[in-house]
């Protein structure tokens, strides 16, 4: 059996459904329930069996973890939501406005047309061009008055269009405003609806992260170092010529946490979780990287296994729930699961999905 490293991202979200059973020592020698048989949960065995049990709990600790990385990516999402809504809420404030001053603007054109009226009136605008002409005293008089009447028709007609437009545009913004006043309310609904579903993924996975705890913190010595060495790590190589060699400044930051505590969620700088170690190895050298192991391995450039470079990050298990950082001489620095430090292994020591440049 390989070395696996626990996955600290999600499988998928159809491990959020599952339960996750944690074993104790001491439970190992009981019956399980047809409960547990049914979910996949470890069979007991023989208490001298350290190996199985070792191996049953790794598989626990990998769900939790996976479980840990879908919370955080629903997180993710919520930020997303609420600044999606917080914009459409802008939007529909500023087209409010904007139908308001359209409205404002179709007033002036109403009052305009108003005053040629008037104007119109007072210069015997109830008059045609021609009985205008025909009252004239002389032919310069009559050319002068069908001219003045025909610029005002045309002041008119001009004023009269721009209030058409003026209108239009008032109505389109008025319906834009409430376009996106609809669209918020609607995502403040979903929003809501995902708060909810957040919450409660959030609840079960801080038990089951309670159990597993309870149970590595309850290891006797040896099994403790059987918990620990089960995810490797690769004692005679020279670290710091790996970091000296590397050329990558976050390589040089993530070997320097070698020996941290791993912790569900955490980004640093003195605990991690896998992808956590990612962030801020990057955020030393001034790079923001997205948070979660399948968004980091989705969100750089693919590179191909037989050119990999320090610093390029590794995605392992099926839905990448795992990542740790290439650091050359075919290995990786990574963040494996409770009670086991940050540590180096071999690049093939899990099952490789994928891996990307940033």
């Amino acid at each position: 059996m390989s070395r696996r490293g626990l996955a600290c991202a999600v499988a998928a979200l159809a491990l959020s459904t599952v339960p996750v059973a944690v074993l104790s020592p001491s439970a190992v020698s009981q019956e399980v329930s047809p409960e547990q048989q049914q979910e996949g949960a470890p069979q007991a065995e023989d208490p001298e069996d350290l190996p199985g049990l070792i191996e049953r709990m790794a598989d626990v600790a990998q769900r939790v973890s996976a479980k840990g990385e879908e919370v955080k990516g629903l997180e993710d999402e919520l930020a997303e939501l609420e600044k999606e809504i917080g914009e459409l809420e802008l939007k529909a404030e500023e087209a409010q406005r904007t139908s308001e001053d359209a409205s404002a603007a179709v007033a002036e054109q109403q009052e305009r047309i108003d005053a040629l009226a008037q104007k119109r009136y007072r210069r015997n605008a109830a008059a045609t061009s021609v009985s205008a002409a025909l009252n004239a005293n002389d032919v310069a008089s009559a050319v002068e008055r069908m001219g003045y009447l025909g610029a005002l028709s045309k002041a008119a007609k001009r004023e009269e269009d721009a209030m058409v437009a003026a209108s239009a545009a008032a109505d389109d913004a008025h319906q834009e405003a409430v376009d996106a006043a609809e669209e918020a309310r609607h995502k403040r609904d979903e929003l809501q609806v995902k708060r909810d579903s957040v919450l409660k993924e959030k609840a079960e996975l801080e038990e089951q992260q309670k159990e597993l705890e309870a149970t590595v913190d309850g290891l006797s010595p040896e099994a403790r170092e059987a918990w620990v060495q089960h995810f490797g790590g690769s004692s005679d190589l020279d670290l710091a010529a790996l970091a000296d060699g590397s050329g990558s400044a976050a390589v040089e930051a993530a070997l320097s946490r070698i020996g941290a505590p791993y912790g569900w969620g955490a980004t640093g700088p003195d605990v991690f979780d896998c992808s956590g170690l990612m962030v801020w190895s990057y955020q030393q050298m001034g790079k923001s990287i997205p948070r979660t192991s399948q968004a980091q391995l989705a969100g750089g450039t693919p590179v191909p296994l037989d050119q990999l470079q320090p610093g390029d990050i590794v995605g392992y298990y099926p839905g990448v729930t795992h990542v740790g950082m290439y650091i050359g001489d075919g290995q990786i620095v990574h963040a494996s699961t409770y009670g086991v430090p940050v540590a180096v292994v071999p690049l093939n020591s899990m099952p490789v999905e994928g891996a990307v440049r940033y």
